[in-house]
């Protein structure tokens, strides 16, 4: 079964889950069209399948140099070494920035009775803490936003048209420009070591071999979009989840205990990161369908994670849903180095908002425009009205 390409659509990217139902019930397995040409996997069996056997599914695809887009054992060697630099320790020691930068955009953002979540909070939240984590100076954020941006874009690259052709060339030109100021900041701290997550790319070692500059580049730059794209959206969904579901909201305020369940939930429910890439070793046999070798294919986490194949009741958001085996951080050799420091900030976030406002909801009823990158799941701008707690 063909799926038409405006499955990209905003209106579709906003709520896409009637549609992978009624593609999901049809068949588990579709092909999208050119200009994308890729095969879709919809159902929970088949993506996890996807995503944990790398003898059958490569991780290579038309990609950035990224590890997550490298197989065994290059990827085995490059993660070792990332590891070593983005331990437990790191992202706990990352708590107390989390918090005061979180109060500190809060007491920016809600001086009157209006916040845009998405722009005033959660977005610049998380790329500060990438920011901080990797070592670039707080002047030079501004500049680690257009990165994030452009890197964003990317996700484009196979749309066709100019639209496609304009976001590789300007990821292009990022990345001579990223190299650039890697440079001189792996320079420095190979002068002048300092606690953060570039010094310890630096001097990562497993057995005698270290990152090479391509290779940290590459870190720094999955990084910046991943490490703060989903924590952002995230956070966002979370507040989107419980809008559109008061009880569940008021459950969590009743027993404040309940939130990392809550979380899980939403990653469940609203999957930050909606798919991820394969491609084929050799031709596979899957839903009595033949994914030709060499071909694309598309791991939806975000249908996987609504299967009722299962999720007993799948389209219920339960924030006591107990087990909630989802997949949204991926599963197998790739799973997300930074999930725990997404539920660390995400916890701290949602924390704090509860917290502080004791009513919210949605300023307008325009739908909400989609982040900009096709693979995620979330509002570029969240503009709230709120009441202080206590008000």
């Amino acid at each position: 079964m063909d799926v038409d390409p405006k499955f990209f659509s905003d209106e579709t990217r906003r709520n896409p889950y009637p549609l992978y139902a009624q593609l999901r019930a049809s068949s588990p397995l579709i092909r999208v069209p050119p200009p994308f040409d890729a095969w879709m996997i919809l159902d929970y069996a088949g993506v996890k399948r996807a995503l944990t056997d790398a003898d059958a599914f490569s991780s290579r695809i038309p990609a950035p140099q990224w590890f997550i887009f490298f197989d065994p054992p290059q990827h085995t060697r490059l993660r070792a070494l990332i590891s070593r630099a983005f331990t437990p320790a790191t992202v706990a020691a990352l708590e107390p920035r989390i918090r005061a930068l979180s109060k500190e955009l809060l007491d920016r953002g809600s001086q009157g009775s209006v916040i845009d979540l998405a722009a005033d909070y959660s977005v610049p939240m998380a790329m500060q803490v990438i920011a901080g984590m990797i070592g670039i100076p707080d002047a030079e954020w501004p500049r680690f936003r257009f990165w994030s941006d452009v890197i964003l874009k990317l996700s484009y690259s196979r749309s066709g048209g100019e639209e496609a052709e304009r976001s590789v060339q300007d990821f292009r030109t990022i990345t001579a420009e990223m190299s650039e100021y890697l440079v001189g900041m792996i320079d420095e701290r190979r002068c002048t070591p300092r606690p953060d997550l570039l010094t310890g790319l630096i001097e990562a070692e497993v057995e005698g071999q270290r990152l090479t500059h391509q290779e940290i580049l590459g870190f720094i730059q999955l990084l910046i979009v991943a490490g703060q794209e989903t924590t952002a959206n995230l956070i966002n969904n979370a507040m989107l989840c419980f809008m559109d579901h008061p009880a569940e909201l008021q459950q969590l305020r009743d027993d404040p205990a309940l939130l990392p369940g809550a979380i899980e939930e939403v990653l469940r429910y609203r999957s930050p990161l909606q798919w991820m890439m394969r491609t084929p070793r050799q031709d596979i046999e899957m839903h009595g369908q033949t994914i030709p070798a060499g071909k694309l294919v598309l791991c939806v986490i975000g249908s996987a994670n609504r299967d009722p194949g299962r999720f007993p009741d799948p389209d219920r958001f339960d924030i006591r849903r107990d087990p909630n085996p989802h997949i949204a951080f991926g599963h197998g050799i790739h799973f997300c180095l930074g999930a725990a420091l997404s539920r660390l900030e995400s916890r701290i976030a949602l924390t704090d908002l509860l917290d502080r406002f004791r009513d919210f909801k949605l300023v307008s009823s325009q739908p909400w425009v989609p982040r900009q990158g096709l693979n995620v799941h979330g509002p570029a701008t969240l503009p709230l009205r709120f009441q202080v707690a206590g008000n």
